[in-house]
């Protein structure tokens, strides 16, 4: 059990089924943190089928919570799933401490309408995290270090009243590794910036290995739309990552997986795998990008993004949509309080 973070800690800002065999792997990949595990499990060649099994016992972790729905109905009918997706620094960099969560996405998969929608929340979001109230005003990336993924997921799920049926965690260092295994993403820069050494030009199409395109979807001090230009980014490289499937061949490989492994978790077991890349595979071929938009505020000295009510609700019918979900009014402010 990893020590709970002092509230001064968590207030400091930080640097910030055997089938038919499948070649496209990270095609069936929904985002970054999806792409790590589905392209390592999503391969059914008898050949693969144990490492990824293996591999998919060892990133497992429940989130600790009882899901607010029945998950394996929602499989095994093929209904619109959805996917709390959770990146972290922890471990890339040097960095050893837990953490906190700065990217956070929801994503939401719809086999009917064949459409994946990534809807990023700031990491700064002004919030009531689930369980920890009193602590009102904290950060949404801050749920994480009081409670992990199952905080998180609770919180997300009360601020917007939207249904989050499984989470996806990766650290930073694991999403170089798998721009490296796929040979490199091709990506065009939005705008000019140098960052950590790397130099990119707004409008020409760079091959980029996992360094740099961790540096592209890293920087956010010096683009002018702060944390948003930092999510428009790494939504374009979660589209660059999908698109390189028949790249992927070596992420079957047996020490690429264990390694792997040490860097991701989820709730997703195999079988909820191996569902999502059968019955859910023609969803990645249409891609909807989205955020939540707010307005920073100082709040007892701290910087929030504060999203509106109205921008909330907006998210909420955005996703409940997505999900088959009847209309319904989106979570209040204070959560619980």
């Amino acid at each position: 059990m990893e020590d709970m973070p002092s509230r001064s800690q968590m207030h400091q800002e930080g640097p910030d089924n055997q089938g038919p065999k499948k070649k496209h792997t990270v095609r069936n990949v929904i985002l970054i943190v999806i792409a790590v595990l589905l392209v390592g499990v999503g391969a059914f060649a008898a050949r693969t089928y144990l490492n990824a099994k293996n591999a998919a016992k060892i990133v497992y972790q429940s989130s600790g919570i009882k899901k607010s729905r029945n998950t394996d109905a929602v499989l095994n009918g093929k209904k619109p799933v959805s996917i709390l997706l959770l990146g972290t620094d922890t471990g890339a960099l040097g960095r050893s401490y837990k953490g906190r969560t700065d990217t956070i996405i929801i994503a939401t998969i719809n086999p009917k309408t064949k459409t994946t929608t990534l809807m990023s929340l700031p990491r700064d979001s002004e919030v009531a995290i689930s369980g920890f109230e009193q602590d009102f005003p904290a950060k949404l990336n801050a749920a994480y270090a009081y409670g992990s993924a199952g905080t998180t997921i609770k919180t997300v799920q009360k601020w917007l009243n939207v249904p989050i049926d499984y989470y996806a965690l990766i650290n930073m260092g694991g999403m170089k590794k798998v721009v490296d295994e796929v040979g490199g993403v091709d990506i065009t820069p939005i705008r000019t910036f140098t960052y950590e050494g790397y130099h990119f030009t707004k409008g020409s199409k760079t091959h980029m290995n996992g360094a740099k395109a961790l540096a592209y979807s890293r920087m956010r001090y010096d683009d002018p739309l702060g944390d948003y230009g930092r999510q428009q980014r790494q939504r374009q490289l979660i589209t660059a990552i999908i698109s390189e499937g028949t790249n992927a061949t070596n992420l079957m490989k047996q020490g690429f997986l264990k390694s792997l492994a040490k860097q991701t978790r989820t709730d997703l077991t195999f079988s909820n795998l191996t569902s999502i890349v059968t019955s859910y595979r023609g969803a990645t071929k249409n891609i909807v990008s989205d955020h939540a938009q707010g307005t920073g505020k100082m709040i007892d000295g701290q910087s929030f993004e504060v999203v509106s009510q109205t921008e909330k609700q907006r998210v909420t019918n955005v996703l409940r949509k997505s999900l088959n979900l009847k209309a319904a009014t989106t979570g209040e402010k204070y959560a619980n309080k």
